[in-house]
């Protein structure tokens, strides 16, 4: 599976393109890691507390993305993009793009 933020994937042709396809998940950090980032933000530098909790968040997403992909029988993201923004205290992380099918230009030769 292909997940590209290009319009379209080097040595593939889209042969059918299946609609957006979106992952989503809304996350906060737990009182421990805002406890702790709350005294690293004194010295200032990377909270790696937090650092944790996005990247987790944007593996999630694209699992989600990829899975609506292959269910509606997609073997390819194109146009892969990620979002996020602030609801109250939680931040919400959306991966998206559009499931196609690819299929090689030039077939692999026995």
């Amino acid at each position: 599976m292909f997940a590209v933020t290009t319009n379209d994937v080097p040595g593939y042709r889209i042969t059918k393109v299946l609609g957006e396809v979106m992952g989503l998940t809304v996350r906060s950090a737990n009182f421990g890691q805002n406890f702790t980032a709350g005294f690293r933000s004194l010295a200032g530098g990377e909270m790696p507390e937090y650092t944790k909790v996005i990247y987790e968040s944007r593996f999630e997403v694209m699992q989600r993305m990829w899975a609506e992909a292959q269910q509606r029988g997609g073997n390819a993201v194109v146009a892969m993009r990620f979002d996020s923004g602030s609801i109250g205290n939680f931040t919400e992380f959306c991966a998206y793009g559009t499931a196609v099918v690819v299929e090689p230009i030039d077939p692999p030769q026995a």
